[in-house]
């Protein structure tokens, strides 16, 4: 029975070794990647000024979605569309109704096309999934890598067109949920304000990320959009909505539990692989031997042969 039980051990040692293995190498290629099923609403809420009217409170959504067709095994595509608008009165449309041009209330409605690697999160311009006229992106746009560093990294500015620094400042948490924060920092950045209209950008962000899936928790920031002359163009305070900071916890939550079972599976499968080996060799070890079998030389019986008496 010991030898039995040993010899099931050493081979459950070698199929949890198997399981570790594929725990530690290959799964993480397939969990840690940017879903295909992206549909999300990011709701923001603040103040601005624009055009240097009085300040009014103002709202903005942005509808996210993964156009899945287009996208593969490594790459996502994804369309974005946002809307800006004066919520004076709170009678400004909620997602996925915008104003139209014509409305006073409108500040901005834009769509962008890109794409992203669906591990790194950085930009691929390939026009195999974005085509040849979407404005071409680079660094990280609409979220962070799997298990961000506590580092530096270059973030997209679609108002200067270019990456720019978002630098590690601390953590802090958020709903229950422990997060990393971002800074970004701009100073008077020369941009054109309109077609031929030279003026200066400055921003101030923080973002908060999750460290596990890299999605972003919440933002605040506030933006100025001068003239040379000194005029406000654009002058914006904006941040996530409670809303939208509670569901993206919840997202993200869910989703990092399931990541770290990911990352403790392999260690807990080695664990038991080395315990099974282990307690299979020591049975096989003490094990009683088996019965010796007959020398050639002896003549044996078929009565003996098949144990009848």
């Amino acid at each position: 029975m010991r030898r039995t039980v040993g010899t099931v051990l050493v081979g459950l040692s070698g199929f949890l070794l198997a399981v570790g293995l594929l725990a530690q190498f290959y799964a993480p290629g397939v969990l840690k990647k940017t879903p295909l099923d992206i549909n999300t609403l990011t709701e923001l809420a603040g103040e601005g000024s624009y055009l240097g009217a009085p300040t009014t409170p103002v709202k903005v959504w942005k509808r996210t979605q993964a156009i899945a067709e287009s996208s593969d095994a490594d790459v996502i595509v994804m369309r974005d569309f946002s809307c800006v608008m004066k919520d004076e009165d709170g009678t400004a449309p909620d997602e996925p109704v915008c104003l139209d041009d014509t409305d006073d209330r409108l500040i901005s409605a834009s769509e962008d096309l890109f794409a992203t690697d669906r591990v790194t999160a950085e930009a691929v311009n390939d026009v195999t999934y974005v085509g040849t006229t979407a404005e071409p992106h680079e660094g990280l746009i609409n979220k962070f890598p799997f298990d961000v560093e506590q580092d530096t990294y270059q973030v997209w500015d679609g108002v200067l067109g270019r990456t720019v620094d978002a630098e590690f400042v601390g953590e802090e948490e958020v709903n229950g949920l422990n997060t990393y924060l971002f800074q970004v920092s701009l100073s008077k950045e020369p941009f054109e304000v309109a077609e031929g209209v030279p003026g200066f950008y400055s921003d101030d962000k923080t973002m908060w990320i999750d460290p596990v899936t890299g999605s972003f928790i919440d933002q605040r920031e506030q933006q100025l959009r001068e003239l040379e002359d000194g005029g406000v163009a654009l002058d914006l305070t904006l941040g996530f909505t409670p809303e939208t900071v509670q569901a993206n916890v919840d997202s993200a939550g869910s989703s990092g539990s399931q990541l770290a079972i990911l990352n403790a599976l392999p260690w807990v499968a080695y664990l038991l692989a080395l315990v099974s080996l282990a307690g299979g060799i020591y049975l096989l070890r003490t094990a009683p031997p088996a019965a010796s079998r007959p020398d050639d030389g002896d003549e044996v019986s078929f009565e003996e042969l098949t144990g009848a008496r």
